[in-house]
């Protein structure tokens, strides 16, 4: 069994399209999305329709939950203040209220989704060092932790002390906990343009990160059509 684990879409529609197509290629049979389907992009609609269909555990991101509400956007940089605010006037009454009701923290298939640290999953506070890491790991019953927010795949593990380790798989090993960066579909910022997700192979114990080439043109186009701001760069 492999499952396609994925998050910080932001709107991308063309990224999106292509990971679903690569993980289709890879064989998983199962799908889980760590937050944050709109901002920034040009298509929320369109993205929060497609893994809607996938009918996968989904939890909660900061602009999902920002562009489904109507509160004070003053504290944000002015980007993804404009970002939201565009995207509060593209969602239906239905997209908001199923963004507003998506869960903070998921348990599932003997694994945990987040969208940014477990220890306080409300404020959005990001993973960015093994201290970090370990407020997490205290509030972690799994084996095994998915989150995104920081979108640059990372993986933390976690037995005697917090190690940090980066590359593209990493082989499970019983009693070790493992706290892991999916990186982003739709806005990478690592320095590779690619749309990022991650495979977890359950049978195999090994989780991947997978890097896939989409039309970053075409979603430039779209964001200067809409009137976005340019954020996405090849």
């Amino acid at each position: 069994m492999r499952i396609a684990i994925l998050g910080d879409i932001h709107a991308n529609q063309e990224a999106l399209e292509a990971v679903l197509a690569d993980a289709e290629r890879e064989g998983c049979g199962g799908y889980a999305c760590i937050g944050d389907i709109v901002g920034y992009g040009p298509s929320p609609r369109e993205c929060i329709e497609r893994i809607r269909s996938l009918d996968c555990p989904t939890v909660k991101g900061d602009f999902d939950e920002s562009a489904s509400d109507d509160s004070s956007l003053d504290g944000l940089n002015p980007v993804a203040k404009h970002a939201t605010s565009w995207t509060r006037d593209q969602l239906s009454d239905a997209d908001k209220k199923w963004l507003r009701e998506l869960d903070l923290v998921l348990k599932c298939r003997g694994f945990t989704i987040v969208h940014s640290s477990l220890d306080s999953p409300s404020h959005w506070y990001y993973v960015v060092s093994k201290f970090d890491a370990m407020s997490s790991f205290s509030y972690q019953a799994a084996h095994l932790c998915f989150f995104g927010h920081t979108h640059i795949p990372k993986f933390y593990l976690k037995n005697d002390s917090v190690v940090i380790e980066s590359g593209d798989r990493i082989d499970l090993k019983e009693h070790t906990q493992y706290l892991i960066n999916v990186g982003s579909v739709g806005q990478p910022r690592d320095g590779d343009p690619r749309a990022c997700y991650a495979i977890y192979d359950v049978d195999n114990a090994v989780v991947r990160i997978k890097r896939v080439d989409y039309d970053i043109g075409l979603t430039q186009r779209k964001i200067m059509n809409s009137g976005l701001l340019p954020r996405i760069r090849s």
